[in-house]
């Protein structure tokens, strides 16, 4: 039993994960006025992004068949990071990711723009903090007990937001959350940086889409006969703000049994991260050997973890739907909005479906509990059914749920309501007084 003393903290609102939601979310809630604690289990704010260095902001632009020029459709919180990055020389130009566009980030570059805009809004960040149970009286969730190197934290607030990415707080308290399809989720990946790469050379071979072309995959499946450990044949290579660089979205981490492995499980985890690395050095020796431009190329860094596509959705009040992003559904009460397609990451090659010349919407209540009261969830974990959540997970529409939910926080609070007796239409109008063009 942990003997150190207990701080008792009192704030408006808490915010649980330092991911893009998370980020979004304090910086606007703080913005209005209010008091906010946010709570990062590293000592950097950045979550998939930066941890998991996944690298791109995802989700921003129109696709459509041939695509040539990038048209921006999510804007807000997002708009304001891309500044900060963009001052610091951290983000590439659009770059051709298949039918649409994305953009790839530095990732000190993103600790950095996320420190910046915490502190100009009066947030306060706690580091290398974990929470490890939440306060709840019935249905209502009034803050979380949080672990720190200095001893425990006993944090009391009206409104707690749930941005761990994988329903952390959702599962501690109770309340119903599931994993993927019938327990299956997509695989998780080790993204690493290839330093010492020609670029001009390899741009000049595989053109200037971050997909690979056909020729590179029928290589690596060569390569999978001859013995080496390349579970995916369809990769992602992109160049970055640092000359000579690739990053490289490549690995399948599955399980010694061959499932795909479950991040939310503790030894699904930890069998991950090992895997990942010997997988990372597979793949730079088959690109040293077969890739043009790499031939005296080395492997910088991998991942500060393994990258976390999918754990557990949160129950909420409405669903988003597989076949809502299909069909670009629009809703009275969306409070973002996403044109990016649903990406199924498993087995060798992932599967793309593309939504051409529109977007869908994301409802208000994916971010609301099904039961409890005093709490909002977003991230990737939104209520979403497994295939949607192959689209809605992308950072772009990460910073637009943590904006979406720090307006609620704010209404929350100030009108002294429950999330529940908000109305997701109140938020959109909110939204788009801040910018975020949801009705353009």
């Amino acid at each position: 039993m942990d003997q150190r003393p207990v701080e008792r903290v009192r704030t408006d609102v808490l915010v649980i994960g330092g991911g893009a939601t998370g980020v979004a979310a304090a910086c606007t809630a703080a913005r209005a006025g209010l008091s906010v604690l946010l709570v990062e289990r590293y000592g950097f704010c950045g979550g998939g992004a930066v941890a998991g260095l996944s690298g791109t902001i995802c989700g921003l632009y129109e696709a459509s068949d041939t695509p040539v020029t990038p048209r921006q459709l999510v804007h807000g919180f997002v708009d304001d990071f891309i500044a900060q990055m963009e001052s610091r020389g951290g983000l590439t130009e659009p770059m051709l990711y298949g039918k649409t566009f994305t953009r790839v980030h530095e990732p000190l570059a993103w600790r950095e723009s996320a420190d910046a805009l915490l502190a100009q809004a009066g947030v306060r960040v706690l580091y290398h903090a974990l929470a490890t149970g939440v306060h709840r009286d019935g249905d209502l969730v009034g803050g979380a007990n949080i672990w720190t190197k200095s001893g425990l934290l006993d944090v009391r607030a009206p409104i707690t937001i749930d941005a761990s990415g994988d329903a952390d707080l959702l599962a501690m308290a109770g309340f119903r959350t599931w994993c993927g399809a019938d327990g299956v989720v997509q695989n998780p990946t080790m993204i690493f940086r290839l330093q010492g790469v020609d670029t001009a050379r390899f741009i000049a071979e595989y053109g200037h889409d971050t997909i690979m072309p056909v020729a590179v995959s029928e290589r690596i499946l060569a390569a999978q006969k001859g013995g080496l450990d390349l579970p995916r044949a369809k990769i992602w290579l992109f160049t970055t703000t640092r000359p000579g660089e690739l990053l490289c979205n490549c690995t399948r981490v599955r399980g010694a049994d061959g499932r795909e492995l479950n991040a939310a499980i503790a030894r699904d985890l930890s069998e991950a991260e090992p895997q990942g690395r010997a997988q990372v050095r597979a793949y730079e020796r088959f690109f040293r050997e077969n890739l043009a431009g790499c031939e005296n190329a080395w492997v910088n860094d991998t991942g500060v973890q393994v990258g976390v596509r999918q754990t557990r959705q949160g129950a909420g009040t409405a669903v988003l739907r597989n076949s809502d992003v299909v069909a670009g559904s629009k809703f009275a009460d969306g409070v973002a909005r996403s044109p990016w397609p649903i990406e199924l990451h498993a087995g060798s090659k992932p599967r793309v479906e593309w939504l051409l010349g529109d977007f869908y919407e994301v409802p208000y209540g994916c971010f609301v509990p099904e039961v409890g009261e005093g709490l909002l969830f977003g991230g990737r974990c939104l209520s979403a059914e497994h295939e949607a959540v192959a689209s809605a997970r992308v950072t772009a529409q990460c910073f637009s749920y943590g904006q979406a939910l720090g307006v609620a926080a704010t209404l929350a609070v100030r009108g002294r309501r429950q999330p529940r007796a908000i109305d997701g239409r109140e938020v959109r109008a909110e939204l788009n007084r801040q910018g975020a063009r949801l009705d353009d």
